[in-house]
Protein backbone atom coordinates (compact mmCIF):
# COMPACT_ATOMS: atom_id res chain seq x y z
CA UNK A 1 0.00 0.00 0.00
CA UNK A 2 1.63 3.95 -0.75
CA UNK A 3 1.99 6.32 2.04
CA UNK A 4 -0.47 8.15 3.77
CA UNK A 5 1.82 11.43 2.97
CA UNK A 6 -1.60 12.50 0.34
CA UNK A 7 -5.07 11.95 1.98
CA UNK A 8 -7.54 12.94 0.37
CA UNK A 9 -11.21 13.08 2.40
CA UNK A 10 -14.33 12.63 0.60
CA UNK A 11 -17.53 14.60 2.26
CA UNK A 12 -20.63 12.08 1.82
CA UNK A 13 -22.68 12.74 5.13
CA UNK A 14 -24.86 14.91 3.58
CA UNK A 15 -28.71 14.06 3.26
CA UNK A 16 -28.90 14.05 -0.20
CA UNK A 17 -32.51 15.96 -0.18
CA UNK A 18 -32.06 17.58 -3.61
CA UNK A 19 -32.00 14.14 -5.18
CA UNK A 20 -35.58 13.63 -3.61
CA UNK A 21 -36.89 9.91 -3.75
CA UNK A 22 -33.11 8.52 -4.98
CA UNK A 23 -32.18 9.23 -1.31
CA UNK A 24 -35.07 7.89 0.42
CA UNK A 25 -33.43 4.22 0.81
CA UNK A 26 -29.71 5.01 0.45
CA UNK A 27 -26.98 7.71 1.15
CA UNK A 28 -26.54 10.22 -1.71
CA UNK A 29 -22.95 8.68 -1.95
CA UNK A 30 -24.62 5.33 -3.26
CA UNK A 31 -27.08 6.90 -5.71
CA UNK A 32 -25.57 5.53 -9.09
CA UNK A 33 -24.45 7.46 -12.02
CA UNK A 34 -23.89 5.11 -15.14
CA UNK A 35 -24.16 2.03 -13.10
CA UNK A 36 -21.78 3.02 -10.80
CA UNK A 37 -22.00 4.75 -7.23
CA UNK A 38 -20.62 8.09 -7.47
CA UNK A 39 -18.65 7.32 -4.60
CA UNK A 40 -16.76 4.34 -6.27
CA UNK A 41 -16.68 7.26 -9.35
CA UNK A 42 -14.60 9.78 -6.73
CA UNK A 43 -12.52 6.54 -5.14
CA UNK A 44 -11.46 5.68 -8.58
CA UNK A 45 -10.77 9.29 -9.49
CA UNK A 46 -8.53 9.80 -6.23
CA UNK A 47 -7.03 6.94 -6.71
CA UNK A 48 -6.01 7.77 -10.44
CA UNK A 49 -4.69 10.52 -9.09
CA UNK A 50 -2.28 9.34 -6.32
CA UNK A 51 -4.35 9.60 -3.21
CA UNK A 52 -4.01 6.35 -1.43
CA UNK A 53 -4.86 7.48 2.00
CA UNK A 54 -8.74 8.44 1.95
CA UNK A 55 -11.59 9.56 5.17
CA UNK A 56 -15.04 9.39 4.09
CA UNK A 57 -17.60 10.80 6.65
CA UNK A 58 -21.05 9.07 7.36
CA UNK A 59 -24.19 9.71 8.59
CA UNK A 60 -27.09 9.42 6.75
CA UNK A 61 -28.02 5.38 6.40
CA UNK A 62 -23.96 5.40 7.54
CA UNK A 63 -24.17 1.56 7.60
CA UNK A 64 -24.80 1.07 3.92
CA UNK A 65 -21.81 3.02 3.07
CA UNK A 66 -19.56 1.22 5.44
CA UNK A 67 -20.65 -2.30 4.26
CA UNK A 68 -19.80 -0.90 0.46
CA UNK A 69 -15.85 -0.15 1.46
CA UNK A 70 -15.90 -3.66 3.37
CA UNK A 71 -17.05 -5.46 0.41
CA UNK A 72 -15.33 -3.68 -2.88
CA UNK A 73 -11.20 -4.11 -2.36
CA UNK A 74 -9.90 -0.58 -3.30
CA UNK A 75 -6.00 0.14 -3.85
CA UNK A 76 -6.20 2.38 -0.98
CA UNK A 77 -6.13 2.87 2.62
CA UNK A 78 -9.93 3.93 3.23
CA UNK A 79 -10.74 4.99 7.01
CA UNK A 80 -14.85 5.97 8.51
CA UNK A 81 -15.24 9.59 10.50
CA UNK A 82 -18.40 8.47 11.29
CA UNK A 83 -21.22 11.23 12.34
CA UNK A 84 -23.82 8.76 12.49
CA UNK A 85 -24.79 10.59 16.33
CA UNK A 86 -25.18 14.03 14.96
CA UNK A 87 -24.51 15.28 11.43
CA UNK A 88 -21.61 18.01 11.63
CA UNK A 89 -21.99 19.39 8.31
CA UNK A 90 -19.43 19.73 5.96
CA UNK A 91 -16.54 22.20 8.55
CA UNK A 92 -17.25 20.17 11.57
CA UNK A 93 -17.34 16.77 9.75
CA UNK A 94 -13.36 17.75 8.45
CA UNK A 95 -12.89 18.83 11.84
CA UNK A 96 -13.77 15.67 13.27
CA UNK A 97 -11.83 14.01 10.71
CA UNK A 98 -8.35 15.85 11.71
CA UNK A 99 -6.85 13.32 13.64
CA UNK A 100 -6.80 11.21 10.40
CA UNK A 101 -4.64 13.53 8.96
CA UNK A 102 -2.00 13.88 11.64
CA UNK A 103 0.52 11.83 8.73
CA UNK A 104 -0.55 13.25 5.89
CA UNK A 105 1.65 16.26 3.53
CA UNK A 106 -1.40 18.12 2.30
CA UNK A 107 -5.16 17.36 2.69
CA UNK A 108 -7.81 17.15 -0.36
CA UNK A 109 -11.24 17.54 0.36
CA UNK A 110 -13.90 16.40 -2.45
CA UNK A 111 -17.81 16.25 -2.28
CA UNK A 112 -19.13 13.22 -3.28
CA UNK A 113 -21.60 14.54 -5.75
CA UNK A 114 -18.91 16.60 -7.94
CA UNK A 115 -17.83 14.69 -11.06
CA UNK A 116 -14.57 16.33 -13.08
CA UNK A 117 -11.64 15.73 -14.60
CA UNK A 118 -9.81 18.41 -12.58
CA UNK A 119 -6.27 17.24 -12.31
CA UNK A 120 -6.35 17.00 -8.94
CA UNK A 121 -2.37 15.24 -8.66
CA UNK A 122 -0.54 18.50 -10.50
CA UNK A 123 -2.49 20.84 -8.26
CA UNK A 124 -1.62 18.63 -4.90
CA UNK A 125 1.91 18.88 -5.97
CA UNK A 126 1.70 22.04 -6.70
CA UNK A 127 -0.33 23.36 -3.36
CA UNK A 128 2.79 21.14 -1.32
CA UNK A 129 5.50 23.50 -2.49
CA UNK A 130 3.30 26.79 -1.81
CA UNK A 131 3.42 28.73 1.50
CA UNK A 132 -0.36 28.67 1.40
CA UNK A 133 -2.76 27.30 3.94
CA UNK A 134 -5.65 25.97 1.99
CA UNK A 135 -6.59 25.83 -1.80
CA UNK A 136 -10.38 26.36 -2.76
CA UNK A 137 -11.06 25.41 -6.36
CA UNK A 138 -12.93 28.05 -7.58
CA UNK A 139 -14.78 28.78 -11.38
CA UNK A 140 -16.18 31.32 -13.31
CA UNK A 141 -19.84 29.93 -13.45
CA UNK A 142 -23.42 30.88 -12.45
CA UNK A 143 -24.47 30.23 -8.95
CA UNK A 144 -26.49 32.00 -6.47
CA UNK A 145 -23.56 31.87 -3.66
CA UNK A 146 -20.04 32.94 -4.53
CA UNK A 147 -16.74 33.45 -2.74
CA UNK A 148 -15.33 37.11 -2.89
CA UNK A 149 -11.37 37.13 -3.59
CA UNK A 150 -8.80 40.45 -3.56
CA UNK A 151 -6.26 41.37 -6.12
CA UNK A 152 -4.13 38.48 -4.96
CA UNK A 153 -6.76 35.67 -4.95
CA UNK A 154 -7.29 36.05 -1.28
CA UNK A 155 -10.05 35.24 0.45
CA UNK A 156 -11.95 38.47 1.48
CA UNK A 157 -15.49 37.13 1.93
CA UNK A 158 -18.89 35.05 0.47
CA UNK A 159 -22.78 36.64 -0.65
CA UNK A 160 -25.84 35.13 -1.52
CA UNK A 161 -26.63 36.97 -4.42
CA UNK A 162 -30.37 36.38 -4.62
CA UNK A 163 -30.81 37.52 -1.21
CA UNK A 164 -27.93 40.04 -1.17
CA UNK A 165 -26.85 38.58 1.79
CA UNK A 166 -22.86 39.46 2.64
CA UNK A 167 -20.15 37.56 5.28
CA UNK A 168 -16.79 39.19 5.81
CA UNK A 169 -13.57 37.87 6.52
CA UNK A 170 -12.73 41.53 8.11
CA UNK A 171 -14.37 44.50 7.06
CA UNK A 172 -16.60 44.86 4.07
CA UNK A 173 -14.74 45.20 0.75
CA UNK A 174 -15.65 47.61 -1.83
CA UNK A 175 -13.33 45.62 -4.86
CA UNK A 176 -13.04 42.14 -4.86
CA UNK A 177 -13.66 39.23 -7.51
CA UNK A 178 -16.54 37.11 -7.44
CA UNK A 179 -15.83 33.03 -7.88
CA UNK A 180 -18.03 30.28 -7.68
CA UNK A 181 -16.81 27.26 -5.39
CA UNK A 182 -15.97 24.05 -6.79
CA UNK A 183 -16.41 21.55 -3.85
CA UNK A 184 -13.10 20.50 -4.30
CA UNK A 185 -10.30 22.06 -1.80
CA UNK A 186 -6.68 21.50 -0.43
CA UNK A 187 -5.37 22.50 2.81
CA UNK A 188 -2.37 22.22 5.48
CA UNK A 189 -3.64 18.83 7.98
CA UNK A 190 -3.38 20.78 11.13
CA UNK A 191 -5.27 23.98 9.22
CA UNK A 192 -8.88 23.11 11.28
CA UNK A 193 -7.13 21.67 14.78
CA UNK A 194 -8.06 24.72 16.73
CA UNK A 195 -12.31 24.21 16.70
CA UNK A 196 -14.30 22.31 18.58
CA UNK A 197 -16.30 19.40 16.74
CA UNK A 198 -19.71 20.89 16.36
CA UNK A 199 -21.86 21.60 13.50
CA UNK A 200 -20.54 24.08 11.39
CA UNK A 201 -20.12 25.34 7.62
CA UNK A 202 -16.57 24.74 6.11
CA UNK A 203 -16.75 28.55 4.11
CA UNK A 204 -17.47 29.81 7.84
CA UNK A 205 -14.72 28.43 8.91
CA UNK A 206 -12.60 29.65 6.11
CA UNK A 207 -13.62 32.84 6.29
CA UNK A 208 -12.59 32.93 10.32
CA UNK A 209 -9.09 31.05 9.57
CA UNK A 210 -8.25 33.88 6.78
CA UNK A 211 -8.27 36.48 9.54
CA UNK A 212 -4.64 35.07 9.99
CA UNK A 213 -4.37 32.44 7.82
CA UNK A 214 -4.00 32.41 3.86
CA UNK A 215 -6.50 30.87 1.99
CA UNK A 216 -6.50 31.59 -1.27
CA UNK A 217 -8.48 30.96 -4.51
CA UNK A 218 -7.01 28.72 -7.29
CA UNK A 219 -9.40 29.22 -10.27
CA UNK A 220 -9.64 25.87 -12.65
CA UNK A 221 -10.66 25.32 -15.87
CA UNK A 222 -11.54 21.42 -16.41
CA UNK A 223 -12.80 20.15 -20.03
CA UNK A 224 -15.94 19.13 -17.71
CA UNK A 225 -16.90 19.76 -13.96
CA UNK A 226 -20.89 18.55 -12.50
CA UNK A 227 -22.59 19.36 -9.70
CA UNK A 228 -25.01 15.80 -8.72
CA UNK A 229 -27.11 17.45 -6.60
CA UNK A 230 -30.12 16.91 -8.36
CA UNK A 231 -31.77 14.79 -10.69
CA UNK A 232 -31.84 16.40 -13.59
CA UNK A 233 -28.13 17.78 -13.12
CA UNK A 234 -27.09 13.53 -12.73
CA UNK A 235 -29.00 13.05 -15.78
CA UNK A 236 -27.22 15.66 -17.56
CA UNK A 237 -23.79 14.43 -16.48
CA UNK A 238 -24.46 10.72 -17.19
CA UNK A 239 -25.80 11.75 -20.94
CA UNK A 240 -22.19 13.14 -21.08
CA UNK A 241 -20.61 10.66 -19.53
CA UNK A 242 -21.43 8.34 -22.42
CA UNK A 243 -20.10 10.57 -24.92
CA UNK A 244 -16.33 10.22 -23.71
CA UNK A 245 -14.17 7.45 -25.28
CA UNK A 246 -14.14 4.25 -22.84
Amino acid sequence: MANNKRTAMILAAGLGTRLQTLTQDRPKALVTLNGKPLLQHIIENLIGNGFHHIVINVHHFAYQIKDFIATHPFDADIVISDESALLLDTGGGIVKATPLFKDADCVLVHNVDIISNVDLQALAEAFQHSNDDAWLLTQQRNSTRKLLFDSQGLLQGWMHQTEDRFKWVNRAAKNYTELSFSGIHFFKPDLFSPYQEQPASVIDLYLDLAKQKTIRSVEIHPDYWYDLGKPEQLANAAAFLNTLPT
